[in-house]
């Protein structure tokens, strides 16, 4: 009896439940009994590309059949089901061709790979099918960048804040990506957004609850600003409508591909002053951490270097947290925002703005003919480093905004408890620096049985600006 191999393989199921080498096997079926083959086994590979290098466990396992003597005979579809490159093709003549085990296609015929002449049908065959994807996926890319170049959508999974279309806006989802962009230039945390999207039950456009590293993604689009991407770099304006106009997002971008912008989750995220406040004796920031006691831990501040000073990071947050009120309460308090060197948000947009319209016009230049590629290039680069500084003062900007709420407030104190963790820190950051120092010898002045020694006299609040 001959023991046929039935090998079957789709590149992508678009209709699921493998219906695609359902049909192969069937069309398998029918040319092994005009053979008079018994098909003993199917190998089955489904959803699996011709060129994507993802391993084919199903076909692996039928060659080490083949080479066990476990398999007399192989039936396809086509030979481009079983070789996905002339690697693949001379690794499969190898296992086949000293047993003489033939191969049969209900397209291509069959192939007998023990003799010259049906190798060489075999490589002709290989190659091909070979050129013709190459050529596929050559026509594909080039159809994907005029889309780019035209603005439209390139398909794929529907993107949050949009309908399935791509274009079409849907609302609740269009306002939590113009709230979460607003919300972190004013200085809170991706984590604090995901986490406020969550609360009010939004999920991803694949159904699933937020995470810091979803909603970044998110939140990065050049789509969210109207404009396409391809490959990585924006090629133009898009067919969609914006989520946030695009110096809010290039903003946005700036402040959280900023390289001294932490990406973990510590605790500098729940502590007021952790990785803000120095330490006075080695100048390096503090972080929050537990020291151990009698009391199983106190969380404390410690400098990063070589713990030059510890202090009891509760009081020493509700310390400054006081100090900011009292001086946000003060007449004054307008002039000291003036003076905290925040540049007018409105200027660096139009600032931006005219720098882009520049560089089209150097590209536009350039194709007409008027410059050559040197004057581009020295050109683009001088934009590119002013629209670069621009873009880094718009961040410091949208951080200055963590002020909004507060100047004018008729209870400071009150606005201030209102604020969440990262709008206090994005306050402090804005507003003071906070330097530890030594303690000193003795109890401090007030001091009663029964209480702390924390001693404020040994914080030292510089202001800024």
């Amino acid at each position: 009896m001959t023991r046929a191999a039935i090998y079957v393989r789709t590149s992508r199921d678009r209709e699921g439940g493998g219906l695609g080498v359902a049909r192969q096997e069937q069309d398998c079926r029918q040319l092994a009994a005009r053979h008079g083959l018994t098909a003993a086994q199917v190998y089955s590979d489904n959803d699996l590309s011709a060129y994507s290098g993802k391993p084919r466990p199903s076909y692996r396992r039928m060659l080490d059949d083949i080479a066990a003597a476990r398999v007399d005979a192989v039936l396809a579809w086509h030979t481009d089901r079983l070789h996905r490159s002339p690697t693949e093709l001379e690794e499969y003549i190898t296992a086949c061709e000293p047993r003489g085990v033939p191969t049969y296609t209900v397209k291509a015929g069959p192939l007998d790979l023990s003799a010259p002449s049906g190798r060489m049908v075999a490589r002709q065959l290989g190659a091909v099918a070979r050129y013709e994807v190459e050529h596929q996926v050559e026509r594909q890319q080039r159809a994907k960048l005029q889309a780019a170049a035209d603005g439209k959508w390139g398909g794929g999974r529907r993107p949050y804040g949009y309908e399935p279309d791509g274009v079409t806006l849907r609302p609740a989802e269009a306002r939590a990506v113009a709230e979460a962009t607003d919300a972190i230039l004013s200085g809170a945390s991706v984590r604090s957004q995901a986490a406020a999207m969550n609360a009010r039950g939004l999920v991803t456009s694949t159904g699933r609850p937020w995470t810091p590293q979803e909603l970044r993604k998110v939140l990065l689009r050049a789509r969210n600003a109207g404009l396409r991407e391809h490959r990585g770099e924006v090629v133009g304006p898009a067919a969609w409508p914006p989520l946030v106009d695009e110096d809010r997002w290039r903003a946005l971008v700036s402040v959280l591909t900023h390289p001294g912008r932490r990406t973990q989750w510590s605790s500098a995220r729940r502590w007021l002053l952790s990785g803000l406040a120095l330490c006075g004796v080695c100048g390096s920031p503090v972080r929050a951490t537990l020291l151990n006691s009698t009391r199983g831990g106190v969380p404390s501040y410690t400098c990063k270097v070589a713990k030059c000073v510890v202090r009891n990071a509760a009081e020493l947050d509700q310390h400054v947290g006081a100090v900011v009120v009292a001086r946000l309460s003060r007449p004054d308090v307008a002039d000291l925002l003036a003076a905290s060197g925040q540049p007018d948000s409105g200027v660096l947009q139009l600032d931006a703005t005219s720098l882009r319209e520049r560089l089209d016009g150097l590209a536009a230049a350039y194709a007409d003919g008027a410059i050559d590629v040197r004057q581009l290039r020295e050109g683009s680069e001088r934009l590119r480093v002013r629209l670069a500084e621009v873009e880094e003062q718009m961040a410091a900007a949208g951080r200055g905004e963590a002020l909004a709420g507060l100047v004018g407030a008729t209870d400071p104190a009150a606005a201030w408890d209102a604020l969440d963790l990262h709008r206090r820190r994005a306050v402090v950051d804005t507003l003071l620096t906070v330097t530890i120092n030594r303690t000193r010898k003795g109890r401090p002045p007030g001091w009663t049985p029964g209480n702390s020694y924390f001693d404020p006299r040994t914080v030292e609040i510089t202001w800024k600006g």
